[in-house]
């Protein structure tokens, strides 16, 4: 798949989160200090939508249970053999696009 746009950079300041959604797939996007991030938008312990959690630095927080994510890697902070997959992300014309390759 090609980059496909999610939004409005402005939409998305630095220490924030959102989810989208693209057809079946969930995304996390995070602004972290500037750079943006994203990764699988579901929350493998119990499904909780990732973009609606607390980002704190680039450590993203489940809003249903508080499982943590480092956005930037993917990697669960309990445990490193779980990661979830992360995707290139750009911004063009102050809209924010991601790969879902």
């Amino acid at each position: 798949m090609a980059f496909v746009k999610i939004g409005a950079l402005n939409l998305l300041p630095p220490g924030s989160a959102i989810h989208v959604e693209i057809g079946d797939d969930a995304v996390a996007v995070c602004n972290v200090g500037g750079a943006l991030y994203a990764m699988d938008g579901i929350c493998p312990h119990s499904s909780g939508p990732l973009g609606y959690g607390a980002l704190d630095g680039a450590i993203l927080s489940c809003p249903y249970h508080g499982w943590e994510f480092d956005c930037r890697t993917g990697a669960f902070g309990g445990n490193e053999d779980l990661r979830l997959a992360t995707y290139p992300v750009k911004v063009e014309d102050g809209e924010i696009l991601v790969d879902f390759a």
